[in-house]
């Protein structure tokens, strides 16, 4: 069971086991950075949340995996990081690339900022393409924990892919994972009601350097806490 089970009583449900998604990145590890060498789409909405962050500002890398591009960039902007990842195996490899920053592991929709494993509150929050973990149903509950953790008007930049999907497995750089996605619409919508004005947006079709990743269109989201 993942780290902060016992806050998903909020939720309603017990905590749902992501062992396996766990275990599958710390497997890919490395090559994920392989297969996915161009992040301009990333890199890019990390500088729009930097350019409305104060210097020293707290952010908060959710799912940082790596920590390449995300947190190194946040780092060298001058901001105070911490990334969170369920993947022990990104989490040593993100300690390695990003000295400067605070790797801790945590399921993404059991993050809190009160109580014993509780985070603090950030000015910023990156998330991508970290959502696509969860089932549909827990998407938006983590988008609004996402909001509590956050000070008022603070901002978060989000990527997902867009896709019809929920909870469904594919094939992924030699691995089976489950992943979930929204067309663009139901994407904007869910993210203002968990409670964030959606401030600017871009749209890229991508091509993976891998043969084994297949062409996807990533969505891009930078929003406000309202």
């Amino acid at each position: 069971m993942y780290a902060g089970s016992e806050a998903y009583t909020a939720y309603g449900t017990t905590a749902p086991d992501r062992t396996g998604q766990a275990q599958a990145f710390d497997v890919i590890g490395g090559r994920y950075d392989e297969a996915f060498p161009h992040k301009e789409g990333q890199i890019g909405a990390g500088a729009r949340l930097v350019a409305g962050l104060p210097p020293g500002a707290r952010v908060l890398d959710v799912g940082c995996g790596t920590g390449l591009p995300t947190a190194r960039g946040l780092v060298e902007a001058g901001l105070t990081v911490t990334g969170v990842d369920l993947s022990e195996g990104m989490l040593e490899l993100a300690r390695k690339n990003v000295p400067g920053a605070t790797f801790l592991r945590h399921d993404l929709a059991a993050l809190r900022a009160e109580g014993p494993d509780g985070l603090g509150h950030f000015d910023g929050i990156t998330c991508f393409f970290t959502l696509l973990m969860l089932p549909r149903a827990e998407i938006p509950y983590a988008l609004r924990q996402f909001r509590t953790l956050l000070r008022p008007g603070g901002l978060l930049a989000l990527s997902m892919v867009e896709a019809d999907l929920d909870d469904a497995e594919i094939p992924f750089l030699g691995q089976s994972i489950r992943v979930s996605g929204f067309l663009r619409d139901e994407l904007r919508q869910i993210v203002r009601d968990a409670g964030f004005e959606i401030t600017d947006e871009d749209t890229l079709s991508y091509a993976p350097a891998r043969a084994d990743a297949p062409p996807e269109h990533q969505l891009f989201l930078n929003c406000r806490r309202t």
